[in-house]
């Protein structure tokens, strides 16, 4: 982590230098080919301007009587450039003067001329410049302060050898600059790039946390890698959860087996080793065992993958409307009809005639004939079932401790399967919609203990509630809500 760190840093100030180094050869390249063109073509300046006025001043001198004279033009054009004129013989002598100061020497040699061009020694702020015209001399002084004349005396070579170092330390200043501004900006730039370099390593140990979002060009990524974290995060929660599933899946198989696969190899075995001396009745007796206890054991089966399914919401379910209150009645009515319970005192009364529900029509029936079934089979055969349909508001919902029904909004369903039989036990309340629980108070063996557990799930899954109350030797009330 901490090499990527320091390659994200180094390839970040590399870039800054190169980038230095480039721009630097670029401006000398234009430099160069700048003073290249402006010798080549020679662009003027005020300076170069002022020059060109003096060497061609020549064209506004005249002879009159072998003496020269500047024309009214000339005169006008010397105003205007605030320049005085001083013509001299070729002995250096002045034979004639326009606008020049007092203080003006009247004779030059040939190096005093010379100087006098060169080293500007009239007065401070005034330029003087060299002309010829008609075998005359002339010097024009301009006065501006502008405009100034250096003479250079240099060595080629010294001076290229010059010009070279001196590039070269610019091009050190500027890459020792790069290099601090590159620092500076490169810790803010790629500081954020570290924080996800590190974002990145928790995912990779699956930790999946949040990180701050910085303001920047960055914000985007930060978001989006949370997004990432928080899928990662629910997708590791799926496959703990299928994980742990599984094993439960198979830890509650292999329990519930054992004992149903004992008793089936028990019964082979006797009939394999005794089968000459074994009656047909005792046959029939052990077959009839084996047959029911592998019934049992595909119950069962069917019943853990139901219950694992609707826990998981795993369960498909084919929803229709559907009028509650015909179908309950329907369902009591087969209960009555079957021979087991054709004697028994079941009442179904409807305080609704219509009450429509989107539902699977199959696990509705299975959940509710279980609570049904339960009341029947495990109390006495005098026992008195009521199943009673009502519609119901949110004033008459209570928020309950027991179980599932609280504040809902709006009329409900309200299905209510009572009996008068023998109650359960308040310390077995909490437990009865558990997977394998049987009441303490039943004598009935029957059934693989996960009927109530699964007749909760299948109301739960339709968006409904199921509460449970019970008072021993009083009786068991459950009211469902949809």
């Amino acid at each position: 982590m901490r090499n990527m760190k320091w390659k994200l840093t180094l390839r970040f100030l590399g870039s800054v230098v190169i980038i230095v180094v480039i721009v630097g050869i670029v401006n000398t390249i234009l430099l160069l080919s700048l003073l290249v063109y402006r010798s080549i073509n020679n662009i003027e300046t005020e300076e170069v301007s002022a020059e060109t006025f003096s060497r061609t001043f020549s064209q506004y001198i005249e002879l009159q009587n072998e003496k020269p004279v500047v024309n009214e033009v000339g005169l006008e054009k010397l105003r205007e450039m605030n320049a005085w004129i001083q013509l001299l013989d070729n002995k250096g002598k002045q034979v004639a003067v326009f606008y020049t100061p007092e203080n003006l020497q009247k004779e030059y040699s040939p190096i005093e001329i010379v100087q006098t061009y060169k080293y500007q020694e009239v007065e401070a702020g005034t330029t003087v410049f060299v002309g010829e015209a008609h075998n005359f001399s002339y010097l024009i002084g301009v006065k501006n302060k502008q405009i100034g004349r250096y003479v250079l005396t240099y060595d080629y070579e010294k001076m290229f050898k010059t010009i070279n170092i001196l590039l070269l330390l610019i091009l050190i200043v500027d890459i020792i600059i790069a290099l601090i501004v590159g620092s500076i900006f490169g810790k803010r730039l790629t500081g954020p790039l570290h924080i996800l370099i590190n974002g990145i390593q928790q995912l990779r140990e699956r930790r999946f946390i949040k990180m701050s979002i910085p303001h920047g060009v960055y914000e985007d990524v930060f978001r989006n890698m949370n997004v990432l974290s928080l899928k990662l995060d629910q997708y590791e929660k799926q496959r703990n959860q299928l994980d742990q599933l599984r094993e439960e899946w198979i830890s509650n198989v292999s329990h519930d087996m054992k004992t149903p696969l004992a008793s089936i190899h028990g019964y082979a075995e006797l009939m394999k080793d005794s089968a000459k001396d074994l009656s047909e009745e005792e046959l029939y007796e052990y077959i009839s065992i084996i047959n029911r206890q592998s019934k049992y054991m595909s119950d069962l089966l069917d019943d853990l993958n139901l219950t694992m399914r609707l826990r998981n919401q795993k369960l498909p379910m084919h929803l229709e409307d559907v009028n509650i209150t015909a179908f309950i009645r329907e369902m009591t009515i087969e209960l009555l009809n079957d021979q087991q319970f054709c004697d028994r005192d079941i009442e179904f009364v409807a305080n609704v005639d219509k009450a429509v529900h989107k539902v699977d029509k199959r696990l509705w029936k299975r959940a509710i004939v279980n609570f049904i079934y339960n009341a029947l089979v495990h109390n006495d055969k005098q026992v008195a079932v009521k199943i009673q349909i009502d519609s119901v508001n949110q004033h008459f919902i209570q928020q309950k401790k027991s179980n599932n029904i609280s504040s809902i909004t709006g009329y409900h369903t309200k299905i209510t399967i009572s009996d008068n039989g023998r109650g359960i036990p308040s310390k077995d309340l909490d437990q009865v919609f558990e997977r394998y629980y049987r009441g303490t108070n039943t004598t009935s063996a029957h059934g693989t203990g996960l009927g109530m557990a699964i007749a909760r799930d299948i109301i739960i899954a339709h968006n409904g509630t199921v509460d449970l109350t019970s008072s021993e030797n009083k009786g068991t009330t459950i009211t469902i809500l949809l």
